[in-house]
């Protein structure tokens, strides 16, 4: 589940469209997208996105969508928002959910930003960042999506106890973004153990990209939104 672009200063980098669409994912883009496509409003509640949700949980770059339509499979009082700006990727999502129809997905093709930007304080209940694209070179750190800047937006939006997933493979990812959540003032580490961030929890299901340990074992490491305001 990779998210493959960044945006810096406005701009998204990498990867919108990989191989061809088959004729089956073009007409789910055409006919099964708009109908399930986020329309974001300013300031919205994201419950009035849904009907009849209890809460609401933002995926960040939800890959092919295995991980997403799990959650929303076994939370159907949960409306679940993934955002990927890219399009096979969505087209992936889109071949499931018309196989297995479900009503509390809504789905935005483009930057996660543009949804966070948009929400009320405190009006998420769990957020999801799984296997990001790592960015690997020094130069490109400051296109990984894990910035102190954006731990800030995500402390506004998200509720006191909501908790933030981060899982990758990348040893330096996790270093480096484990610098960032320990740091900032609104997030709370859950482990207690090292079992705690080695062990896949029982509610967080394995995906195929995971599977591939392509740069090591994962680490899944689990953070809670603190009542503490901005240090003043």
């Amino acid at each position: 589940m990779t998210e493959h672009t960044s945006r810096q200063r406005g701009r998204l980098y990498g990867r919108r469209k990989g191989p061809s669409l088959s004729a089956r994912q073009e007409h789910l883009l055409e006919t099964l997208l708009p109908k399930l496509a986020l329309h974001i409003q300013q300031g919205l509640d994201p419950k009035r996105y849904f009907d009849g949700v209890d809460d609401v949980w933002l995926e960040v770059g939800f890959g092919a969508g295995e991980h997403l339509l799990w959650q929303a499979q076994h939370h159907p009082r949960i409306g679940v928002i993934g955002a990927e700006p890219f399009v096979n990727g969505v087209a992936k999502l889109l071949s499931k959910i018309v196989d297995e129809p479900i009503d509390n997905v809504r789905i935005h093709m483009g930057d996660a930003r543009d949804i966070i930007e948009a929400l009320p304080d405190a009006s998420l209940g769990r957020v999801f960042i799984l296997f990001p694209d790592p960015w690997p070179k020094s130069r490109h750190a400051k296109r990984r999506f894990v910035q102190m800047e954006t731990l800030d937006h995500l402390a506004r939006v998200m509720k006191p106890g909501a908790e933030l997933r981060f899982a990758s493979d990348d040893a330096p990812l996790v270093e480096y973004t484990l610098e960032r959540l320990m740091a900032h003032y609104a997030f709370d580490w859950l482990a207690r153990r090292a079992a705690d961030w080695k062990a896949r929890p029982a509610d967080w299901p394995e995906t195929r990209y995971e599977t591939k340990q392509l740069h090591g074992a994962p680490g899944y490491f689990r953070f809670r939104r603190n009542a503490r305001g901005p240090r003043g």
